[in-house]
């Protein structure tokens, strides 16, 4: 079996950042890739490392963040943490690992808490940090949770980072389960039901109350019981054991609703059994006892629910009951699905009332079964042809709730390039149609003419659906679709090592400012493999190369800037469709309310991350010579010599018209004129235009799970669930496309020759 192989990009040297969102960003510092596998040992590559950087293997922290996570730092310390790494990387080509150099502390100080079920070790706060990383215990698996007995109700703000090494205080700790024997009699959780029968006379408020009753007295004294008689008016049942006389019968009382136990023999002659078997647990019962443990654990999973109702009540279940038991308890909590379908016509309109200048909007097909969504709030749409960029970028996610389906999402690029969601649509299935559809609410919900640039993959219907619904707009492909297309499509048999040098090629030729960069760098890939050269040549660069490409794109060269909106969906996908877009809402609100609330604090004319870049283009103007050749255009010399035009805001070496802000060049020129480089940034980047893309805010939706209106506008309308479902089994958790970038090739050891190992080896000795 081919193990897994990734690039791994050593960074050391350089210092974090905690961004506006609490995300990390690591700056400055010199970076090396290495190639590493699930065979590497750690201390090779901690050797290797170590040699790399010249730095002591002693004082040598490794860490990394997982993906999507970019606010834990995760410690790399022994093998079974290297191979982690490795497999939480599985869908990507490269892994990002920091060395932090660290001064030998007390032994102490390094205690941190350790997931139970991995022993992976989260790092300790960087020092130069401020505030502290959050340390996170539930990040590696679900099954790292706090042990309560199933059934309590609590009242837990959250318990998903409650570690097993933190002394718990009093409250959480007395309802802790104690230690049971699997060979007592009793089980603990059921000794509460041993008088739910209490023998002749007893009432019931009806026969639903009485089963249960009796259900859980059978479970109580550990024995199993068949109904002879099971109606609406009567019950008669017998224990299930051969030749045993116990035996009980309920009926109703004349001209009332009540049940009354009219005849019990409470005898057994029979002993009963250790555990129970769970024939007698239904799936009613199982969620009834499930469902507030569901609420503070909601990874709570089928074999766990097994093993603690085994622990709790003595009844041995099956997996699939446990399955359903949750499935049921689930809906008992969040709603019906279904029900959530049918909901759609009365939460678009509630969207579209609270939030006057929203767009919300679905269609159904022929059998009135679920089609696709499109939701866009006018905060969002407000904020970004007022503040942001004309910059969108179209990604999608695969949504694994019970009807699968498809996130499709629109989303910009703020002032301080940060993710500021714009509009979003949940689909059937991602298709061409439904992409063109997306695309045709995006286009009547946005008021703008102004032609914007789309960061998208190639495929998908989306070259064709862009240029003929925005017109004069530019589709910038994604690199990163790119180049698994490229891997994919290759035919010859190349190593590992071969490709991660073409797509480093393939970056360095898609950021490079001028054509002879990128004629350097696919000349490179061309001494490679001519048939890669030929495939990119044909891979239309004007699309996606910066020298060559018409729009403006910002330097972002991928389509998946959108992660942090993606994560919401992620968290929210196991939820009906009105509660996971209300969730999205939720999120949206809360983001638009605190970076309102931080811009307010802010006193420079541009946003923070871009006072930082322009400071730092700044330290590079001392060694230039500015020279005046004639009205606004200006000769810059330095190690190249460069062509500044002040009216046209245009420098030869293309920094500035990439990036929004002045080139070195540039603020050299514009301080030889007694100008401020402030007037020559792009607006988009100012305080002002920041303030401008929050300024509105997305308002609350009560009543999310109120019935339907009788009278709804779009009452009489019906929405069915979609016929997909989701398929049995564990969901796949590998991107499809990407895996073929991780292959690596079988190499001979004898010959070193590609797609055999030495045992069939035709070399002779």
């Amino acid at each position: 079996m081919a193990s897994k192989k990734i690039i791994a990009i050593c960074q050391s040297g350089g210092e974090f950042e905690t961004d506006k969102d609490g995300s990390l960003s690591y700056r400055g510092g010199d970076a090396h890739a290495i190639d590493i596998d699930d065979q590497m040992k750690f201390n090779d590559f901690r050797m290797e490392v170590a040699e790399m950087f010249n730095c002591n293997i002693e004082t040598m922290s490794i860490k990394y963040f997982l993906p999507g996570n970019k606010k834990t730092l995760i410690t790399v310390s022994n093998d079974k943490d290297l191979q982690r790494m490795i497999k939480f990387h599985g869908d990507s080509v490269t892994a990002d690992v920091y060395i932090i150099m660290e001064e030998i502390v007390a032994p102490d100080v390094s205690n941190m808490p350790a997931s139970r079920s991995s022993r992976t070790t989260l790092s300790e706060a960087v020092p130069p940090l401020d505030p502290p990383l959050d340390v996170v215990d539930n990040i590696v698996d679900d099954t790292t949770q706090l042990h309560l007995p199933i059934g309590a109700s609590l009242d837990v703000v959250d318990t998903n980072h409650i570690d097993a090494h933190i002394d718990l205080p009093p409250e959480i700790s007395s309802i802790l389960p104690l230690a049971v024997s699997v060979n007592e009699k009793h089980a603990k959780g059921a000794q509460q039901w041993q008088n739910t029968i209490t023998g002749v006379g007893q009432r019931f408020s009806g026969v639903h109350e009485f089963r249960e009753s009796l259900r859980k007295y059978a479970i109580a004294h550990q024995f199993a019981f068949r109904y002879k008689k099971n109606d609406s008016h009567r019950v008669t049942v017998k224990c299930k054991a051969e030749g045993c006389p116990w035996r009980i019968h309920a009926s109703r009382l004349s001209t009332t609703q009540l049940i009354c136990i009219k005849k019990m023999n409470p005898t057994h002659t029979c002993e009963g059994a250790v555990v129970t078997t769970g024939h007698q647990a239904t799936r009613s019962w199982v969620a009834s006892i499930i469902k507030e443990k569901l609420k503070v654990f909601p990874n709570y999973k089928p074999k766990d629910i097994v093993n603690d109702i085994k622990q709790e009540y003595g009844i041995q279940l099956n997996y699939f009951q446990a399955w359903r038991g949750k499935e049921i308890a689930k809906e008992q909590l969040q709603g019906s699905y279904k029900e959530a379908y049918s909901q759609l016509p009365y939460f678009c309109e509630r969207i579209m009332e609270t939030n006057p200048g929203s767009f919300a909007t679905f269609t159904t097909k022929e059998d009135s079964s679920f089609h696709r969504l499109f939701i866009s709030f006018h905060a969002s749409l407000c904020g970004f042809v007022q503040g942001c960029r004309p910059l969108l970028f179209l990604d999608s996610i695969p949504l694994k709730s019970k009807y699968q389906g498809t996130l499709l999402a629109a989303t910009a690029a703020d002032g301080d390039d940060s993710v500021f969601p714009v509009a979003f649509s949940v689909v059937d299935a991602e298709t061409d149609d439904n992409w063109h559809w997306f695309l045709l609410q995006l286009k009547s919900a946005l008021s703008t003419s102004c032609p914007i640039t789309f960061i998208a993959d190639r495929q998908k219907g989306l070259r064709e659906s862009i240029s003929e619904i925005f017109k004069g707009s530019y589709h910038g492909y994604c690199l990163r679709y790119l180049t698994e297309q490229l891997i994919r499509d290759l035919k010859g048999q190349f190593s590992h090592e071969v490709k991660r040098l073409m797509i480093e090629d393939l970056y360095a030729a898609a950021l490079a400012p001028r054509p002879e960069g990128f004629q350097r760098s696919i000349e490179s890939i061309k001494s490679i493999s001519l048939e890669a050269y030929n495939w990119i040549i044909q891979s239309e660069p004007q699309k996606w190369a910066n020298s060559f490409f018409q729009g403006a794109r910002y330097n972002h060269m991928t389509s998946n800037f959108g992660e942090l909106f993606y994560s919401w969906a992620s968290d929210a996908h196991e939820l009906p469709i009105t509660q996971m877009v209300d969730l999205i809402r939720g999120k949206i609100m809360e983001l638009i309310y605190t970076r309102r609330a931080d811009s307010d604090q802010w006193l420079t004319r541009l946003t923070p991350s871009m006072e930082e870049k322009l400071e730092k283009e700044s330290l590079n103007v001392r060694p230039l010579q500015v020279l005046l050749t004639s009205g606004s255009i200006f000769e810059v010399r330095g190690e190249s010599i460069e062509v500044v035009d002040m009216d046209r805001w245009d420098c030869s070496c293309k920094g500035w018209q990439l990036t929004g802000l002045p080139c070195c060049h540039a603020i050299a020129v514009i301080s030889c004129i007694g100008r401020s480089p402030y007037d020559y940034c792009s607006r988009y980047f100012t305080t002002e235009s920041y303030r401008l893309t929050y300024a509105e805010t997305v308002q609350p939706i009560p009543d999310v799970d109120r019935a339907l209106q009788k009278d709804s506008s779009q009452a009489l309308v019906t929405v069915t669930p979609p016929p997909t479902r989701r398929p049995p089994g564990r969901p796949t958790t590998k991107k499809v496309g990407s895996q073929e970038v991780m292959k690596r090739q079988l190499q001979c050891s004898r010959c070193k020759g590609l797609g055999h190992n030495k045992s069939t080896c035709k070399e002779l000795l």
